[in-house]
C-alpha cells in the first residue's frame, strides 16, 4: 500500500484562493468537528451551485437539508435499522448506483480505496464487526452538522441526472471555497423510504444520494485518506493539435 497523509494541513478551514484549489482540494471527509454551519452559509452554497447548468434549463435539483435535532433523530432511526440484519433486510435501493458486473479498471480502483481507507483506520480483512460500523459512520453524517438529502422528480430521464452530478459537484466545490468540506454518499439510498418518511419528502421524489456538510476534523486518521487519479494521458485522447 502506497504511502498515506496523516491529517489534512492545519489550515484546511480556510476559504480557497481559486476555482482550481477548491477542486483539487476537494475530499469525501469521513470525520468532521462539533462546529456550527450558520443556515447563511448553507444558503449561500446552495445559491452558488444553482448556477449549475441543466439542458433547457429545467433545474432538476431538490434539496432537503436538515440540522440540528432531526439530523440526529433521522441519524437514530437509520441506524436502528441498520444494526438490525433483519430490518435491513427489507431496505433496498429504488436505482442501481454501481454496475452489475465489475470489470478493470473499475473494480481495481474500488479495491483500492477500501484497502486504503480500511488500512489507515487498522481494520482488517474479515473483520466485519468494525466494517459494519464503519460503513455505519455514514448514518450520523460522519457528525456533521447539516445533512443534504438530494431528490430528482421521478419524472425526470437520464439527461437530467447528468445535469444533477453538476449540480452536485457545484455545491462540494462551493463549500471548499468557504474552507467547508463534504462527502457525497450513496450509502443513503437503501433507507430512502426512513428519510421519505423522516423529513416528509413528496412521493413522486426519488433519492439521488446524501451528504454531510461541515468543517473537517484535521486531527482524524480517516481524513488523511488521498485518492488517486488517472493521468489525463490515460482517459483522453488529443486529435488535430
Amino acid at each position: 500500500m502506497s504511502a498515506l497523509p496523516s491529517v489534512l494541513p492545519a489550515d484546511r478551514h480556510q476559504p480557497c484562493r481559486s476555482a482550481d484549489e477548491a477542486i483539487i482540494t476537494r475530499r469525501s471527509i469521513r470525520a468532521f468537528l462539533d462546529k456550527p454551519v450558520s443556515l447563511e452559509m448553507v444558503q449561500e452554497i446552495l445559491d452558488v451551485a444553482a448556477r449549475a447548468p441543466s439542458g433547457t434549463n429545467t433545474q432538476p435539483w431538490k434539496v432537503h437539508v436538515v440540522g440540528g435535532e432531526l439530523r440526529k433523530e433521522l441519524s437514530r432511526r437509520i441506524l436502528a435499522v441498520f444494526d438490525d440484519p433483519e430490518q435491513a433486510k427489507t431496505h433496498s435501493r429504488e436505482y442501481q448506483y454501481y454496475p452489475k458486473e465489475w470489470t478493470s479498471p473499475y473494480i481495481d480502483r474500488r479495491r483500492k480505496v477500501g484497502w486504503d481507507m480500511y488500512g489507515l483506520l487498522g481494520i482488517g480483512k474479515g473483520d466485519f464487526q468494525k466494517t459494519h460500523d464503519q460503513h455505519g459512520r455514514n448514518y450520523a453524517f460522519f457528525d456533521a452538522p447539516v445533512g443534504l438529502m438530494f431528490t430528482i422528480d421521478r419524472i425526470m430521464e437520464q439527461g437530467s441526472w447528468l445535469d444533477y452530478g453538476m449540480f452536485i459537484q457545484s455545491v462540494m466545490i462551493a463549500a471548499r471555497a468557504r474552507g467547508l468540506d463534504t462527502c457525497p454518499q450513496a450509502a443513503f439510498l437503501d433507507f430512502h423510504t426512513i428519510i421519505a418518511q423522516t423529513l416528509n419528502i413528496p412521493s413522486n421524489e426519488m433519492l439521488v444520494c446524501g451528504m454531510s456538510l461541515g468543517w473537517a476534523d484535521p486531527q482524524a486518521t480517516i481524513n488523511g485518506l488521498h485518492t488517486e487519479r488517472e493521468p489525463v494521458q490515460g482517459f483522453a485522447t488529443f486529435q488535430g493539435f
